[in-house]
């Protein structure tokens, strides 16, 4: 492997808790200021990802100054997620919500906030052209990150995706918790997202359980410890880390879909966040790439991989 590196097999210990609540909602005037400190502190580390460690950084302040400057939103009706649960759909699904004004707000604000930023010559580019580009384009660019169509410019998408991620995060936390269930495997029981990553948490009422987190609106929900996030298969699962690095950060393989996503060990060190250590933790996505294993999560911020 590049570098002396190899992947190392591991199986961690079990967790058990009787009823650990199914679904966390996110708190929107919290999410986004944990993580741009988590993100600020591995781009200070040393890591070789430092300058792009440190963008995001700026990109989650941005997301997270904007949450208090935003309108008030409103839920689809009740008849209307009554009836996505009963089809077996979330409530507030990515797929089928159109554009509106509020989302286009939240990408305008988050492009108007990174103005006022300083940007490497290349970022503000992006930030000038995605600007330009919202009045006559904007629907249609938000709908293609909606639907995960192609993009034609890669940095805009990540950047319209950062204001998507705040106008679905203040959606979720109006849901009501309780009254979410599993939709699919790797979907989120909110916004039917895939996963950025699994956190095996530390709370007093949920302690070495596993929960996945939405990578749009930051919903966490409930699964099975050894269980794979992608297929629900329990055969041919392990856990795989980077030899000689901090066993905090690893990667669910399933022999069954050949596919993976990545545990991250709160319950170990709270400082650990799913997103962020996603992105520091890329290079165990290109050892894992190299071996022919494929990417199940989904993280904006990474998008190709």
């Amino acid at each position: 492997m590049p570098g002396g590196r190899r992947i190392v097999g591991d199986m961690s210990d079990i967790g058990e808790q009787a009823k650990p609540p199914f679904a966390v909602l996110p708190d929107p005037s919290a999410l986004f200021l944990s993580r741009a400190e988590r993100l600020a502190q591995l781009a200070r580390s040393g890591h070789k990802l430092g300058p792009y460690l440190d963008f995001l950084a700026r990109l989650a302040s941005a997301q997270h100054d904007i949450v208090a400057t935003l309108p008030p939103l409103s839920l689809p009706s009740a008849d209307v997620i009554a009836r996505a649960q009963q089809n077996g759909m979330p409530p507030i699904a990515r797929g089928t919500l159109e554009p509106d004004g509020a989302m286009l707000a939240a990408v305008e604000q988050i492009a108007a906030r990174l103005r006022q930023t300083p940007l490497p010559a290349t970022t503000a580019a992006a930030v000038d052209a995605l600007v330009e580009a919202l009045p006559s384009g904007g629907r249609e660019l938000v709908s293609g990150a909606l639907k995960d169509l192609p993009a034609d410019d890669m940095a805009q998408r990540v950047l319209i995706l950062a204001g998507l991620q705040v106008h679905f995060t203040r959606l979720a936390a109006m849901l009501d918790a309780e009254a979410l269930t599993l939709v699919a495997n790797a979907a989120c029981p909110s916004c039917g997202s895939p996963p950025v990553a699994s956190s095996v948490v530390g709370w007093p009422k949920a302690y070495n359980t596993r929960y996945c987190t939405c990578g749009l609106c930051g919903t966490m929900w409930n699964v099975i410890r050894v269980m794979c996030v992608l297929c629900g298969s329990t055969d041919g699962v392990s856990f795989r880390g980077i030899e000689d690095q901090p066993d905090t950060v690893k990667a669910e393989t399933c022999e069954t879909c050949r596919g993976y996503v990545k545990i991250v060990y709160q319950v170990n060190d709270v400082a650990l966040e799913p997103l962020s250590d996603d992105v520091a933790s890329v290079g165990l996505d290109m050892l894992l790439a190299e071996e022919g294993w494929k990417r199940g999560s989904q993280n904006p911020f990474l998008l190709g991989y």
